[in-house]
């Protein structure tokens, strides 16, 4: 089987789907697929191969803390804190696929698997985030129903960039370059939003457990740290665990969708084209799914939410050989080509928070 894989070039700003007659109605696209894939065994169950992973997880965790108690008061913990930060990481990895149902057999059972593993161990509020990742789900880049590109310290359409002040205005101007130093401040962003969550007026679907397992969560990482460690060296220590924790989630999610085709409104897609147009794989085989947590088949990821990861792969080529059938395009670059497309298209949709009378010729006489 050939293969119809892409890779997207560093092209326009934004693609936007706004209708049918350029992209007629694949109807049976899905369907056809997912009878496949069924058929196929690939939604079943790898309940093995989580269970090694829960215990690779767990070993890290071991050997972190042993680290921890063995260096004592030097500054060599920093390089256990960075430790924990890519297990915490690996942990919301776990976190994520439970909650869509692929690790154990029941609902209700990856429910409460799912809660405890991203409030319990990551600190993150999970009826705070599976709310926002539902949304995400069912309308990827769509404007004004996906969470994921409604304007936050990054604009993500030219219209929201348009729209920023002051310092932000300055930000987003050139927010492609400061996108991916600012993933560094989004561990403690994660746990802030949590908090603020839990703890607001909205009503909240398991708001006294998350809150005993969030609290529970911060006594048990931080009162060691900040017991054994002087008191530099354990903000020190925070500070890093944190800065990788948020670098490594925003780095796994970044390339799955940023810079993809974008869906207006009103645009009427079927499924199978709207998951496929606006989603990203990224090349790199079994190295990639285990650095990203399956993420690297965001495609299929898209299709089939419940597939556990280890079947992904295979998934691929039953849709790239759909997508060839059906003439859709399958978008799949490599990791690093990948953050160069995220980092073109955020300063491109940036251009719009330029003062609207910065002439670029009037600038380059001004520089003279």
């Amino acid at each position: 089987m050939s293969s119809t894989t892409l890779e997207p070039r560093l092209g326009p700003v934004r693609q936007t789907y706004s209708g049918t007659a350029e992209f007629p109605p694949i109807t049976r696209a899905y369907t056809d697929v997912s009878q496949v894939v069924r058929e196929s065994g690939l939604l079943n169950r790898a309940r093995g191969f989580y269970a090694i992973v829960g215990a690779v997880i767990a070993v890290g965790f071991g050997g972190a803390i042993t680290g921890f108690i063995l260096l004592g008061d030097s500054w060599f913990q920093l390089l256990i804190a960075a430790a924990l930060g890519i297990l915490f990481t690996q942990v919301a990895f776990l976190g994520h696929e439970a909650a869509h149902r692929q690790i154990l057999a029941s609902g209700p059972a990856n429910d409460r698997l799912a809660r405890i593993l991203a409030t319990g161990v990551v600190g993150m509020s999970y009826s705070w985030w599976t709310t926002k990742h539902t949304r995400h789900h069912a309308n990827p880049n769509r404007v004004d129903k996906d969470p994921d590109i409604e304007i936050d310290t990054i604009s993500f359409l030219e219209e929201d960039a348009a729209k920023a002040r002051g310092i932000q205005r300055l930000i987003t101007r050139k927010q492609g370059w400061f996108f991916f130093p600012l993933l560094l401040l989004e561990g403690a962003n994660l746990h802030f939003i949590s908090v603020r969550h839990l703890f607001g007026r909205e009503p909240v679907k398991g708001r006294f457990i998350e809150i005993a397992l969030l609290f529970t969560r911060f006594a048990v990482v931080l009162t060691p740290i900040f017991f054994f460690l002087p008191l530099g060296m354990a903000f020190a220590f925070l500070g890093v665990q944190l800065a990788v924790f948020g670098l490594y989630m925003g780095a796994s999610f970044a390339p799955n969708h940023k810079g993809m085709p974008v869906i207006a409104r009103d645009a009427k897609l079927d499924f199978f084209s709207k998951q496929v147009r606006t989603s990203r794989n990224i090349r790199g085989g079994w190295w990639a799914t285990w650095l990203m947590g399956g993420l690297n088949y965001q495609i299929e990821h898209h299709l089939f939410p419940n597939m556990p990861r280890p079947h992904l792969a295979r998934a691929r080529a039953i849709v790239i050989e759909h997508c060839a059938t059906l003439n859709v395009p399958y978008a799949e670059t490599s990791l690093w080509r990948s953050y160069a497309i995220v980092i073109d298209y955020l300063n491109r949709v940036g251009l719009a928070a330029r003062d609207p009378f910065d002439c670029p010729m009037a600038a380059s006489y001004r520089r003279v």
